[in-house]
This record gives C-alpha cells, sequence and structure tokens, in this order.
C-alpha cells in the first residue's frame, strides 16, 4: 500500500507543479506568435491534452474493441463540460467573451449534431469517419482564418517572457509531465482501492473515469487562477471538438462497423444535452462569466451521469 501511496503524492504534486507552468508556456506561445490565447487553448491546449484519447482509441481500434474508442470519446466529452468546466468554475468564475458565442460555439454544436448523426443509425463507417474529419479541416481553417490577438487586458495574467521556441520546448515538456503525473495518480489510485476491496467497477468508473480528465482539470483550473480564462474555456471547447472530430473517427476508420446501442442511446443524449446547456449559459453569460452556481450544477450532472451509468451496469451485471 505504501507504494501506491507514494505514487497518487508525486503525481498529484508533478500535476500541480507542471499545470503552472503549461499555462505560462501556453500564454507566452499564444503572445510570441501573434495568436490569441483562446485559439491557443481551443488548439495546442486542447490537441495535447486530448492526445491521450486519441492513443486510446487507436489502440483500442487496432485490437477489436472499437466500442471503447466511441465511449472514449463521447465520456471525455461529458467530463469535460461536467467535471473539468464545473469544477473550474467553481475554484474561480470564468468570464465569457461574445466572440466565443459568435464564432467557436456554433463549431463545437454542429460537430455534436454531426457525431449524432454518423452514430445514429448503429454502425460508424469509413464515410462517417471521413465526414467527421473533414469538418475538423474546416473547423481549424475556421478558427485561425477568424483570429486575431488579444488586445492589453489589465485584468489578464502575467505573461513569461520567453522566446517562442523556449515556450514551445516548455510546452512539450510540461504536457508530458501532466501526462506522466495523471497515470501516476490512476495507478496508485486504483491499487490503493483494490487494497481497500473497492470493485473494478467503482474504480473504472471513478478514479479511471477521473484520472484520465486530470490534465485538462489541472490545465484549466491552473489557468483559470492565473487569470487566463480564454485559455481555460479554449481547452473545454477545444477538446471537445478534437474528441468528437479526431478521436470518434478513429474506430470508423480502423473498425468500422457497428457500435454499440448505448452508446447513441445513453451516451450520446448526455452529452448533446450538456453541450446545449453549455451553448444556453453561454448565450445568457455572453458578456457575463460562468459562476460558482453553474458550476455546481455541472458537476453535479457529471455526478449523476456517473451514478446512473454505475446503476446501469449493475443491473446488466449477471
Amino acid at each position: 500500500m505504501l507504494l501506491p501511496l507514494i505514487a497518487v503524492l508525486l503525481g498529484l504534486a508533478a500535476l500541480l507543479w507542471s499545470a503552472e507552468r503549461f499555462v505560462g508556456a501556453a500564454a507566452a506561445t499564444a503572445h510570441r506568435a501573434g495568436m490569441s490565447t483562446l485559439l491557443v487553448g481551443m488548439t495546442v491546449v486542447a490537441l495535447g491534452t486530448s492526445a491521450p484519447e486519441m492513443v486510446v482509441s487507436t489502440v483500442a481500434a487496432l485490437d477489436g474493441i472499437p466500442d471503447l474508442a466511441t465511449g472514449n470519446a463521447l465520456g471525455s466529452n461529458i467530463a469535460n463540460i461536467g467535471l473539468v468546466l464545473g469544477v473550474t468554475a467553481l475554484v474561480v468564475p470564468i468570464p465569457v467573451r461574445f466572440s466565443l458565442v459568435r464564432r467557436e460555439l456554433p463549431l463545437l454544436l454542429g460537430a455534436t449534431g454531426l457525431a449524432g448523426y454518423a452514430l445514429a443509425n448503429g454502425i460508424l463507417g469509413r464515410f462517417d469517419a471521413l465526414f467527421l474529419l473533414l469538418l475538423l479541416v474546416f473547423s481549424l481553417w475556421w478558427l485561425f482564418r477568424a483570429d486575431t490577438p488579444d488586445a492589453p487586458d489589465a485584468s489578464a495574467g502575467e505573461i513569461p517572457d520567453m522566446a517562442l521556441p523556449r515556450a514551445l520546448a516548455w510546452l512539450a515538456a510540461t504536457l508530458l509531465v501532466l501526462a506522466v503525473g495523471s497515470r501516476s495518480v490512476v495507478w496508485g489510485a486504483s491499487e490503493l482501492a483494490r487494497g481497500l476491496g473497492v470493485s473494478e467497477l467503482v474504480i473504472g468508473l471513478t478514479v479511471v473515469a477521473i484520472g484520465t480528465s486530470l490534465p485538462e482539470l489541472a490545465a484549466c483550473v491552473a489557468s483559470a487562477l492565473k487569470r487566463h480564462h480564454d485559455i481555460a474555456i479554449g481547452n473545454v471547447i477545444g477538446s471537445n471538438l478534437f474528441n468528437l472530430l479526431a478521436v470518434l473517427p478513429i474506430p470508423g476508420l480502423l473498425a468500422p462497423g457497428p457500435s454499440d446501442p448505448a452508446a447513441a442511446a445513453r451516451d450520446y443524449p448526455v452529452m448533446l444535452l450538456l453541450t446545449l446547456a453549455l451553448g444556453m449559459l453561454l448565450l445568457w453569460q455572453r458578456r457575463g462569466r460562468i459562476g460558482r452556481l453553474h458550476g455546481a450544477l455541472l458537476a453535479a450532472s457529471y455526478l449523476g451521469y456517473l451514478a446512473w451509468v454505475g446503476l446501469a451496469s449493475l443491473g446488466a451485471a449477471p
């Protein structure tokens, strides 16, 4: 039990150390490259924190278990809105810019709708996958085309003074530490839970589900604490875009065929409802902020989803 406990403590220390520096490197990258922090959050940060999902989905599809890859994409989106954004807003309320509602939100809503269309017939094929990847290319083109550098903002956090190559190097290094720290926490907590007699189902629904969202959670909370709010909200929206348009197509390309009916009947509707709730919240607060009450509601919805999945799994068990 001592080794798993050490792994958890070291993993949490790595997360705390790397998250703050990761956000600083992202802000410096945006500043030096002439990009907005929102765009960096939606592309560089989102792609980096979504990389584990891409790897997991690729391995799962190649191993002949594409349902795991599909569930990974949908589950990550649910966790990003309910857990990551909810907890971040609980820690620090997040200001919302109107440009976010006008440009980036329609992309996420469109991608969510098209992903539902791809899953509706119960078969995720290569045509569906290619269609989603084409939308990814369009989304990236649109984001870069419409981007404008940040105007000076006295309320924004301090941007580290570093050259672009150094900022990119710190971005890659701290992302690696984030991933290793998350893995250490998941492994250690899982071993501690097994040692205490906790079931594999409960471990999967709690430790692993939350653990795989730790990079996004750490990056978003650190961004909000350093007042780089655009990186935080951009990471959530960007990660969800990548999950739908880059992770979900992987099983369709590598292992096309029928998908688990639960994906379309249970998990996708939850993701859709949370995405629509986020859209309405952003529209309502388009010149305000996502406050602690909103964060509490989002986090509570995620806990409710975990409870629902757990009860459904127990009911399906022999």
